[in-house]
């Protein structure tokens, strides 16, 4: 256990500091927006606004996996799931301190508000299980599907990152929303599962539109930091 927790340490802190927080950020941020649905004007399709900022995670996790092979990239998740729970109490603390936030002061419905922005902030206890379970369960998948589907294309132009980011990203987007959505919502917030699998399908597919606009970024971003390190991608580091 003492060597596995040494090797997990000595993996985080190949990661540059600046794409943990990327990604740490973009957890916390996804999980406050997951709070606000969309309306999509269509029966069928569920949809939250947490998508603004999912693909920053995702992204962030394949320059990870390129750079640093999937180990790291899985460490770095799971370190960022771990501070989202820290921040995720901290939020809860400040929910229940008393006072009025400053958004309440509407005439006749200040404590209306008031208790909606705590119980938005302070969270409920299944809807965090259930966003860690599957942010751990879709980061893990992720970043091996990425560095398999890396190690059988055997390229290292923008082609190849693209590729395995779109394919990765996508599959694992679903399997993130559709963990969500069978652990959450069908139990909790009765959702069919027609609106399991469309909600699932539809979030990876904007995941997926998401990675294609941003990928030329992130694949900067992987060369920038592989220039520096004056190596090749770290496949073999899996």
């Amino acid at each position: 256990m003492k060597n596995k927790i040494v090797e997990a340490l000595r993996l985080l802190d190949s990661v540059p500091p600046v794409l943990l927080t990327l990604m740490t950020l973009s957890v916390v941020g996804m999980n406050l927006l997951a709070n606000k649905s969309v309306d999509t004007g269509i029966s069928w399709l569920a949809l939250d606004s947490g998508f603004i900022l999912s693909w920053l995670a995702f992204l962030t996790m394949d320059v990870m996996t390129h750079c640093y092979g999937p180990k790291a990239a899985t460490v770095g998740s799971l370190t960022a799931m771990c501070l989202n729970l820290f921040m995720a109490a901290i939020f809860f603390v400040g929910s229940k301190i008393p006072g009025m936030w400053g958004e309440s002061y509407v005439e006749g419905s200040e404590a209306i508000i008031n208790a909606a922005l705590d119980h938005t902030f302070g969270g409920t206890w299944f809807v965090l299980l259930g966003s860690s379970i599957a942010f751990a369960v879709s980061a893990v998948a992720n970043n091996f599907l990425n560095w398999a589907i890396g190690e059988r294309l055997n390229g290292k132009g923008f082609g190849a990152f693209a590729t395995r980011s779109y394919v990765s990203t996508f599959i694992a987007q679903f399997i993130d929303n559709m963990t969500f959505a069978l652990l959450v919502s069908r139990v909790f917030f009765g959702w069919t599962m027609l609106q399991c699998i469309t909600c699932s399908i539809t979030g990876g597919l904007i995941e997926l539109l998401s990675e294609v606009l941003f990928s030329p970024m992130g694949y900067r971003i992987s060369r920038q930091i592989m220039a520096r390190r004056g190596e090749e991608p770290a496949e073999e580091a899996a």
